[in-house]
C-alpha cells in the first residue's frame, strides 16, 4: 500500500512538472509570435525558460517584459511633458552646428526632442573629492531651487552631508526637490529620506517597488544623475552619492567622470530632470522662473539627451551607432560594462577594418563579477578586428566616455550595455566642440598610463575553461 502511494505520488508530480514545462513552451512561443523582439534577447531566455520551467516564468515576469510596449510611462504624456518645458525658454539657439554632425543633430531632436544649446561652460571632474566640493558648494549658494536626482544616494558620510545642506537649504525658503530611484537606493534605510521630508524637502522615489506586490518595474531603473540649481548651474555624468567615489574600494580606487554645466545646456537638464518629477508626482513644472536667461561663455554646442524604455526608438543605441559608424580618424571609448547590442559589435568591428583608430578601456576588475566575464567575450572579436583593449589596474573604472575624431563627445549615465540602451532611464550629452573633445581625449590618454594593453597573440590563447566559461555567460548578457 504504501508503495502504490509513493508511486501515486510520483506520477502526480512528475505530470505537474510535464505541465510546467509545456505551459512554458506555449509561453514562450506566445511571447515570441506577439513581440517579435530581437532573436539575441529572446535566446537567453529560450534557455532560462527550457532549463528552469516554472521558475523561469517568474524570472520572465519580473524581467523579461518588454515594457517599451506596455507604456510605463505613456508616449502621449511623455511628448507633451518633453515640449512643455521647451515653452520656458527651452528652445533651439540660431547657431551653425558642424555639418558633419547635422544628421545627427536632426536625429536627437526628432527622436528625443533634444534643442541644440549654445554657450554652456562645463567643468571636468575625474576624482569624487572635487566634484562633491563644488555640489556642496552650489547647493549652499542656491537662491530659488534645487533639483537633485540620482540612481544612488547613500546615507554615509558625503550623503549625510548633502542631506543636511537640502535640509538648511529648505528651511531658508529655496525649492528642494529630490529624486532617488526606489531599487538603486534598496539599502538606504528609510529613515534618511524621512529626515529630509521632515526638514522641508520634497523627496520621492522613482517607479516605487513595493513588496509583496512585486511588478516588472523592478527591471526598469532611473540610471540618471542630475543636479539642477536655480535653472543656471547642473551637474551629470556616472558619479551617485557614496563615500566609495572619494575613499575607493578595499581593492583599488574608484574611477569616475562627472561633469558641471554653466549656461545654456542646464536648461537641457532641468528640462529631463521635470519630466521625471512630473512621471513621479503628476505636478507639471514649466514657469520661466525655471529657465532663465544665462550667459555665453563658450562655443560649446551641444545636446542633451534622455532615453528610456518609453517611446518608439532606442536614441542612444541609435545616436552611438551613427557616431561610431561616420568616424574619420579615432573612436576612444571608456565604459565600465561592455555587453554591446550586434549593430554596436558590428559598428565597433567595422571601423577598426576600416583603418580607424578605435580604443576600448575596460575596467580589468569589476564590480560584478558576471558582467565582466561575459564583456571578456566580446574581447576576442575587438581583438581580431584591430580594436586596441586597454584594462584599467588601479580599481575600477567607472567612467562613460566616447570621444571622436576632436569634434564629438558623449558622456553621462548611460554604459555600453544592453542595460542602459534598453532598460534603463538615462541621460547623456552629445558635445559638439574641439576643446572639450580634446580635453576628454587627454583624460583617456592619462588613464591609459595605468591601463595593460592587451595583446592579441596573448590574450586568444588564454585557456579552453576561462574562454568557454566567458562565452556561456555572454549568452545571458541581454539579460544583465
Amino acid at each position: 500500500m504504501e508503495m502504490f502511494l509513493t508511486i501515486q505520488i510520483q506520477t502526480v508530480l512528475s505530470t505537474i512538472f510535464f505541465l510546467l514545462y509545456v505551459i512554458t513552451i506555449l509561453g514562450l512561443i506566445l511571447v515570441i509570435i506577439t513581440e517579435n523582439r530581437n532573436p539575441l534577447k529572446t535566446i537567453p531566455w529560450v534557455i532560462v525558460l527550457l532549463f528552469i520551467p516554472g521558475l523561469g516564468i517568474v524570472f520572465y515576469f519580473f524581467f523579461g517584459q518588454d515594457n517599451r510596449k506596455q507604456k510605463v510611462i505613456s508616449r502621449r504624456t511623455y511628448k507633451r511633458i518633453k515640449k512643455r518645458p521647451l515653452q520656458g525658454g527651452y528652445k533651439k539657439d540660431i547657431c551653425l552646428p558642424p555639418e558633419k554632425y547635422n544628421p545627427l543633430i536632426t536625429l536627437l531632436e526628432s527622436s528625443n526632442q533634444a534643442a541644440l544649446l549654445y554657450g554652456t561652460k562645463i567643468k571636468i571632474y575625474t576624482t569624487g573629492e572635487e566634484k562633491f566640493n563644488d555640489l556642496l558648494d552650489a547647493i549652499r549658494n542656491a537662491k530659488h531651487h534645487i533639483h537633485l536626482q540620482y540612481y544612488i544616494f547613500c546615507d554615509d558620510k558625503i550623503g549625510t552631508e548633502i542631506k543636511n545642506a537640502l535640509i538648511a537649504k529648505a528651511q531658508e525658503g529655496v525649492h528642494v526637490r529630490v529624486l532617488y530611484d526606489d531599487v538603486g537606493s534598496w539599502k538606504v534605510k528609510s529613515r534618511f529620506f524621512k529626515e529630509m521630508t521632515e526638514g522641508g524637502v520634497e523627496v520621492h522615489p522613482f517607479l516605487k517597488v513595493v513588496f509583496p506586490i512585486l511588478t516588472s518595474k523592478v527591471n526598469y531603473r532611473n540610471h540618471r544623475k542630475i543636479v539642477v540649481i536655480d535653472g543656471t548651474v547642473g551637474f551629470m555624468g556616472g558619479m551617485n552619492i557614496a563615500d566609495r567615489y572619494i575613499n575607493g574600494m578595499k581593492w583599488g580606487k574608484w574611477r569616475d567622470s562627472h561633469f558641471k554645466f554653466t549656461g545654456k545646456g542646464v536648461h537641457g537638464l532641468q528640462a529631463a530632470f521635470l519630466v521625471d518629477w512630473y512621471v513621479v508626482t503628476k505636478i507639471l513644472i514649466d514657469t520661466p522662473v525655471y529657465y532663465p536667461k544665462t550667459d555665453v561663455y563658450t562655443d560649446n554646442l551641444m545636446q542633451i539627451v534622455s532615453s528610456g524604455p518609453t517611446g518608439l526608438w532606442r536614441t542612444l543605441l541609435q545616436a552611438t551607432i551613427y557616431a561610431i559608424a561616420n568616424a574619420k580618424k579615432y573612436i576612444y571609448i571608456q565604459t565600465p560594462y561592455f555587453l554591446p547590442t550586434e549593430g554596436l559589435n558590428q559598428a565597433l568591428q567595422t571601423a577598426a577594418l576600416a583603418g580607424i583608430d578605435v580604443r576600448l578601456m575596460l575596467p580589468n576588475k569589476s564590480d560584478t563579477r558576471l558582467v565582466n566575464m561575459a564583456s571578456h567575450s566580446f574581447i576576442d572579436e575587438m581583438e581580431k578586428a584591430g580594436v586596441k583593449v586597454y584594462l584599467y589596474k588601479p580599481g575600477f573604472l567607472h567612467a562613460k566616455l566616447i570621444v571622436v575624431d576632436d569634434e564629438l563627445t558623449i558622456v553621462g549615465s548611460a554604459n555600453m550595455d544592453f542595460r542602459s540602451f534598453e532598460h534603463n532611464f538615462e541621460v547623456n550629452a552629445f558635445v559638439y566642440q574641439e576643446e572639450f573633445a580634446r580635453n576628454m581625449k587627454q583624460v583617456f590618454f592619462d588613464d591609459m598610463k595605468e591601463c595593460e594593453l592587451l595583446i592579441a597573440s596573448v590574450w586568444l590563447k588564454r585557456p579552453l575553461k576561462q574562454r568557454f566559461i566567458e562565452s556561456f555567460m555572454r549568452l545571458f548578457s541581454p539579460l544583465f
